[in-house]
């Protein structure tokens, strides 16, 4: 039998390594918990039956909400053997978000983790008549609940093993009947641009691109060591978490809570390692304030050292062999700083690291290129999967490398990247007229600005939308600003502003709040709040620094002018962020469009008062004089 389907893998996994090989890892309560192909093939199995045994059939949907922890794996796999689509939400979405993804997906049961996320579904569940059960896998707090919607993951499993022994054939005619054309998960877009879209992925997108992708980057059957934490519902960790983990096979391994993910990557020390751009932000922040921090003679040591790990990282970007003085420097410089800063970061024994969904500043992937770790900033969509990815020994700070060999890539006459997938996505569910609209003469069309260099090697530069154009006439990218902005250790985040009625370029700043207050602290800058913060004197000079040495590297029409800091930070629970943490441009120019106002007038403050909603749902208001501060032409 062909080997289609991510289920007849798992079921061919199981027969060959049985309980000889750790499939999955899951910290709790301070204690690493395994288990093997066989463990997690029998819970598979077994919910799957309950989820039959409960009237779920084919072609059906399933809503799983929750952390990564076996359960979600299971789960989806579970759905997946009984012929179902998983349908996979975020865990930070609010009610309202959890309905439209559920009712849109026409989901028949969901899946969630804990009580947090059983609140949401006992809110919304009149709006949701589809749903016939809601299904939790943490009891915590739940013991009192007495609706008959909610049940259990271990009364499912139990409610799977008497359906099995009643039919012992049942289970493997399911999954014997799945083949690679059928729906296997939705993996909902971003929503940058309106409401999100489901993308329908088949079992032969995850199953056959997985697979070419694994044998290009070589964890193909190595046996590596992966922590899952990115969400599930992304589509990245479709790949590498869920279909990766089946296909190469690896082991996973679960983190005990999202703030002990640090932690345990030390702890694990995995093989193959996936931050999202933001991630590696934050943690080029992280270590840029612990050096900060530090002795004076370590900061001494670190300053020395770092310089030597640039001049190498260079040497290998335009693949020059380095002299013996060099490596010999080099040698010295890692010993001394680069493998225990490594280590303290956990990254001591990676050997693939991936960053995707959304652009890194090139200034950070050379600086952890210096430390010897080599970040494949790879180009990728919810509907095509990866499309372009930096080889080995071939990766810049400043591309996201070729196509990969099952993509081909074009450009448009006004410089749209397009796409020719062997394994396209099945289209966006209920939305045929989207799904065609992306279609130009047989090209995806994936509304990204960009170009290829000489060397065919992908450069993405912003989405078309988002690109400006100034009163002069003079184009932009706002984001080829706001992520060298991002490579700062005080700035969290940035909006750049320009337009056609706009005569030069300003920008608002979130600070960050951790780092600026180590900052604060040791200059002994009394606040009191995050917004008391961002508008003192020394922390406005301090962004006003850090502003002038992004404007040094950049044309002059692209500089920014005029900045504020921004009173509070973008959120993705007020819809300033999206899920997957990029910001919706055009949401957040119109809602701080009279501030955006007064970034180009005269005034020298501008008083805002701004509604917020806090995370258990109550919403306030705030007030406060924001500081327009001009910078020098």
């Amino acid at each position: 039998m062909t080997l289609d389907t991510l289920p007849k893998i798992l079921r061919e996994n199981a027969r060959k390594y049985g309980d000889r090989r750790v499939a999955m890892r899951e910290k709790d309560r301070g204690i690493w918990k395994e288990f093997t192909w066989k463990d997690s093939y029998l819970t598979v199995r077994h919910f799957a039956m309950g989820l039959v045994r409960l009237g779920l059939q084919r072609g059906e949907k399933v809503s799983i909400l929750g952390e990564n922890k076996p359960e979600w794996f299971w789960a989806e796999l579970a759905v997946q053997s009984a012929g179902g689509a998983a349908v996979g939400i975020f865990t930070d979405c609010l009610p309202e978000e959890v309905k439209y993804y559920a009712a849109h997906s026409d989901s028949v049961f969901a899946v969630v983790h804990d009580q947090e996320q059983v609140d949401k579904f006992l809110e919304i569940k009149n709006d949701l008549p589809k749903i016939k059960n809601v299904i939790y896998w943490d009891p915590k707090g739940l013991w009192s609940y007495t609706d008959p919607i909610l049940l259990s993951f271990d009364q499912v499993v139990e409610l799977g093993k008497s359906h099995d022994q009643e039919n012992p054939n049942l289970f493997d005619q399911l999954v014997d009947q799945g083949h690679g054309d059928e729906i296997a998960a939705f993996c909902y877009t971003s929503g940058t641009t309106g409401l999100p879209k489901g993308g329908m992925l088949s079992q032969r997108w995850l199953v056959d691109s997985v697979r070419e992708w694994a044998g290009l980057d070589g964890w193909f059957d190595k046996g590596y060591e992966y922590l899952s934490f990115i969400p599930p519902a992304w589509i990245t960790e479709q790949g590498i978490g869920i279909a990766g983990a089946i296909l190469a096979p690896m082991v996973i391994n679960f983190p005990e809570e999202p703030e002990t993910v640090q932690e345990n990557i030390r702890e694990i020390g995995p093989d193959i390692l996936f931050f999202g751009a933001r991630l590696w932000e934050n943690l080029n922040r992280m270590v840029q304030a612990r050096m900060i921090d530090s002795t004076y003679l370590r900061r001494l040591i670190y300053r020395l050292a770092l310089p030597v790990g640039l001049r190498m990282a260079d040497l290998k970007t335009r693949r020059k062999a380095p002299g013996l003085h060099w490596r010999i420097l080099y040698s010295l410089a890692y010993q001394a700083v680069f493998r225990q800063l490594r280590d303290r970061i956990g990254l001591s024994r990676v050997k693939t690291v991936y960053s995707a969904g959304g652009a890194v500043s090139p200034d950070i992937i050379r600086y952890f290129k210096a430390l010897g770790i080599d970040i494949r900033l790879f180009y990728g969509s919810t509907e095509q999967g990866v499309m372009t990815m930096p080889r080995e020994g071939d990766i810049r700070p400043d591309t996201s490398g070729p196509p990969v060999p099952w993509v081909e890539v074009g450009l448009s006459d006004d410089g749209e990247i397009l796409i020719k997938n062997k394994y396209p996505y099945s289209g966006y569910y209920k939305n045929p007229e989207a799904t065609q609209k992306k279609m130009i003469d047989g090209w995806f069309a994936t509304g990204d600005f960009g170009h290829l260099n000489e060397d065919g090697h992908l450069i993405v530069i912003d989405r078309m939308e988002d690109l400006k154009e100034l009163a002069g006439g003079k184009k932009f990218s706002p984001q080829y600003t706001e992520v060298r902005l991002r490579f700062s250790p005080y700035i969290k985040d940035a909006l750049i502003l320009g337009g056609t009625d706009k005569a030069y370029v300003t920008a608002l700043i979130n600070i960050d709040l951790d780092n600026v207050g180590r900052f604060a602290e040791a200059h002994h800058i009394a606040y009191t709040t995050f917004t008391d913060l961002s508008q003192k004197d020394e922390v406005i000079d301090l962004i006003r620094k850090e502003i002038q040495k992004v404007n040094a590297t950049l044309p002059p029409w692209t500089r920014v002018r005029r900045f504020v800091n921004l009173h509070k930070e973008f959120d993705a629970d007020e819809d300033e962020l999206t899920r997957t943490r990029k910001l919706r441009r055009t949401f957040v120019e119109e809602r701080y469009k009279d501030l955006i106002a007064a970034l180009y007038g005269d005034q020298a403050a501008f008083k805002v008062e701004a509604s917020v909603t806090y995370r258990d749902g109550r919403k306030g208001t705030i007030e406060t004089a924001i500081q327009v501060t001009r910078l020098e032409d």
